[in-house]
């Protein structure tokens, strides 16, 4: 295990990433226009796409529906970058913080890939294909942030771990003020002995976390309704939603490890001052 110095090192840099995240980008000023005007232009059929996922990111908390991935071949996986052995989900949380950062960034490397092409196929009907691409992209984020979840150790199967997804997922596409509260929510994960309840109880908020993701995923397919330059747009796009979301759940959950990491150290070191 780290030594507790090495922990902190990765701490700050995570601080450091979450710093960051006040600054106003291009996307988040682009979504400043009038959600109001953004529903005059978009098609209906666009909306009620939308609408489809709002529900299913639902039936995703409460029993991750289709979106619910096998753990075997993410075991197997993690199991080709250590000598480590490796047979549950709990065994992966004893690595290195060093491996979980190494099989994270690839993850996020070959998503991205996957969704440059994918909304490049899809953006270039334009209109006609974006009701393809979405139901596409929502699947390709739960299912990266899942992975990332069980490289840190954490299991998707878990009702509360579906709950911390879905806020990553709304952390990576909220304005500085919707990250400042998601931050502070999540942190309190790591003052609370009872963390299962503690998520179980963001549930209560979770309307506000699947209309805000709506807005956010809305505007941004819009302008990939534009025939052949909608599939230079799309690539563009989903490649820097995977990017982002993906980002939200390596930093997210590589914090929550370090805390785990921090305690058991802690633990272990409370006994021999005794």
């Amino acid at each position: 295990m780290e030594t507790k110095e090495q922990l902190s090192a990765y701490l700050q840099e995570i601080e450091a990433w979450e710093d960051d995240q006040k600054g106003l980008f291009f996307w988040e000023k682009l979504g400043r226009l009038p959600f109001k005007l953004l529903d005059k232009v978009t098609p209906k059929f666009i909306q009620e796409k939308i609408g489809v996922l709002v529900n299913e990111l639902g039936s995703y908390i409460q029993t991750g529906g289709k979106y619910l991935i096998s753990e075997q071949a993410i075991l197997k996986r993690i199991q080709k970058s250590t000598s480590i052995p490796i047979e549950t989900i709990e065994d992966v949380g004893n690595l290195p913080i060093e491996n979980m950062i190494f099989l994270s960034t690839s993850l996020q490397s070959e998503r991205a890939k996957f969704a440059t092409v994918q909304g490049a196929s899809t953006g270039f009907g334009g209109l006609f294909t974006l009701a393809i691409d979405i139901p596409v992209i929502l699947g390709t984020a739960l299912k990266t942030l899942q992975e990332i979840a069980m490289i840190h150790g954490y299991d998707p199967n878990n009702k509360e771990e579906r709950v911390f997804i879905v806020k990553c997922l709304q952390f990576a596409s909220a304005d500085i003020v919707g990250k400042e509260a998601i931050l502070k929510e999540l942190s309190s994960m790591n003052e609370t002995k009872d963390k299962s309840q503690d998520m179980i109880s963001q549930l209560k908020g979770w309307q506000e976390v699947f209309f805000t993701y709506r807005d956010n995923f809305g505007w941004k397919k819009l302008f990939q309704m534009i025939p052949i330059a909608g599939m230079i747009f799309g690539a563009i796009a989903n490649k820097g939603m995977i990017e982002d979301v993906s980002e939200a759940g390596m930093m997210l959950y590589r914090k929550r490890r370090i805390y785990d990491k921090l305690n058991q150290l802690d633990e272990s070191l409370s006994p021999q001052e005794e």
